[in-house]
């Protein structure tokens, strides 16, 4: 009786898991019929039993067309009947896609984030003057509170004018401006001034039925 058993190890490899090993076995005795009317009616048949097997993509668009696909797939593509949709090809199915381009590109200064290096280089495209004088300004204090976000210590603004000359490849300096940054304890209490205020919201929400 022991000599009888057989473990999953020991089968053959289940290319559409999901499906089942019966399944499977009726692909591999599809490809194996010569005959191409029969071959075209089993097909269906096997389609019939993927979908009742799969009640729940009955509401997903292109239902049909997914199980054609999975049909080839466990087939190995070693299959030729008529799918009312394209033949899927192996090469298309192990097309890897392109690879995406990791945003962060200064981690050394993450605690500022992406958006900041997007704004200090649209600054340096914009010509001197009073309108670019007022954006870097803007971008050296959401830069001094990104800081306090990271330590909540307090920092110099040489520290920020040195990361933001830095960042925009030494087109923005502002060591030699004479106006400081905002003080710390405003960029702070604004912060926690925000959060107090989301909180007194929720609060008040509460207890109050929705229709």
């Amino acid at each position: 009786m022991i000599d009888q058993l057989e473990y999953n190890t020991e089968r053959e490899k289940l290319i559409v898991p999901e499906y089942g090993r019966h399944l499977q076995k009726m692909v591999n005795q599809l490809r194996e019929i010569k005959d191409r009317e029969e071959q075209n009616k089993v097909a269906k048949s096997i389609i019939a039993v993927m979908g009742n097997l799969q009640p729940h993509l009955r509401d997903v668009p292109d239902f049909q067309h997914k199980l054609w696909d999975q049909l080839f797939i466990a087939a190995e593509f070693d299959l030729d009947v008529d799918s009312p949709y394209e033949t899927p090809s192996k090469e298309k199915l192990e097309e890897r896609p392109e690879p995406l381009e990791y945003p962060q590109n200064y981690p050394k200064y993450r605690f500022y984030g992406n958006n900041i290096k997007r704004m200090i280089d649209q600054a340096v495209q914009w010509e001197k003057g009073d309108k670019r004088e007022a954006l870097e300004f803007a971008i050296a204090n959401h830069m001094k509170k990104c800081f306090l976000n990271w330590n909540k210590d307090t920092v110099d603004d040489d520290v920020i004018f040195k990361h933001l000359f830095e960042l925009s490849g030494g087109e923005i300096n502002m060591a030699k401006k004479e106006e400081d940054l905002k003080d710390a304890n405003r960029l702070v209490r604004s912060r926690k001034s925000g959060k107090s205020n989301s909180n007194r919201k929720k609060s008040s929400n509460r207890g109050k039925k929705r229709y």
